[in-house]
């Protein structure tokens, strides 16, 4: 059997690692750099040159480093944040709370955890609050559910190496198992119901948002106690969601920019 490593292309494998250096480093010069990538001042300076001119990396205000560049900022910025989204979202968050009655948010997948991103909150003298960049499992809640259940299985498991699973309440999903078993099934009906699994006494159902792929897509979801969601309540949200969801036009994937090579 072929070891995996005999396919590294050795040049786009440290371009790779210099783009995680950025993760964790504000700024590099091109000698720090070339010590934890463990390379050549020469290789790293090409490195860092290469991401400088696909907007991966910038140079800094004093010149002598590189921080992270445009291109590597948005790719670690989830989807449904900034004005032109906030623009574009707005109009079907007024209309799922007017339908549903109660609180509703887009939420974004960042790796196992969803990010609320907007919403509106209900008139209900009883209801749930709108939290706003409120963060959580993914498995523990309706949205996260409904983006991880647009995912292959592989990619579920890569996020989820283990069995165990954090449990939030007493009611979330304890297991892997458990959670592909519960995907399978969200899959096939369209939307994803949590009961009490992130939030005691909270009951909220989620149904997908267009996307062009796992970078911009989003969960609709309204949330609201308990004691108004029995089986029928939920189907009925369900469908509401998916009426104000139609709502928002998918958007054609951005052009992949053209560089001209040198010959």
């Amino acid at each position: 059997m072929t070891a995996a490593g005999d396919y590294t292309i050795a040049s786009l494998d440290t371009g790779l690692r210099a783009m995680r250096l950025f993760l964790t480093h504000d700024t590099l010069t091109v000698t720090e750099a070339a010590d934890l990538l463990r390379v050549g001042r020469s290789t790293a300076h090409r490195v860092l040159s290469t991401l400088e001119s696909r907007g991966f990396a910038i140079r800094d205000t004093s010149g002598r480093g590189y921080a992270a560049g445009p291109e590597l900022v948005r790719l670690g910025r989830p989807a449904g944040f900034g004005r032109a989204a906030r623009e574009r979202l707005g109009p079907v968050l007024e209309d799922a709370a007017g339908r549903t009655g109660e609180t509703v948010w887009s939420a974004a997948l960042i790796g196992d955890q969803v990010i609320v991103t907007d919403g509106r909150e209900s008139s209900h003298p009883v209801r749930v609050a709108l939290e706003l960049g409120r963060t959580g499992p993914a498995h523990a809640g309706s949205g996260g559910k409904l983006l991880l259940s647009r995912m292959t299985t592989d990619q579920v498991c890569a996020l989820y190496p283990y069995e165990e699973l954090e449990r939030v309440t007493p009611d979330t999903l304890a297991s892997r198992t458990a959670l592909l078993d519960q995907l399978a099934l969200i899959r096939r009906g369209g939307h994803a119901v949590s009961r009490g699994e992130s939030v005691p006494g909270m009951t909220t159902v989620a149904v997908s948002l267009a996307g062009t792929s796992w970078r911009d897509r989003l969960a609709l979801v309204a949330a609201a106690p308990a004691d108004r969601s029995g089986d029928a309540a939920l189907a009925e949200r369900a469908e509401r969601l998916r009426q104000s969801a139609a709502l928002i036009a998918p958007r054609r994937p951005a052009a992949v920019p053209t560089h001209p090579t040198s010959g």
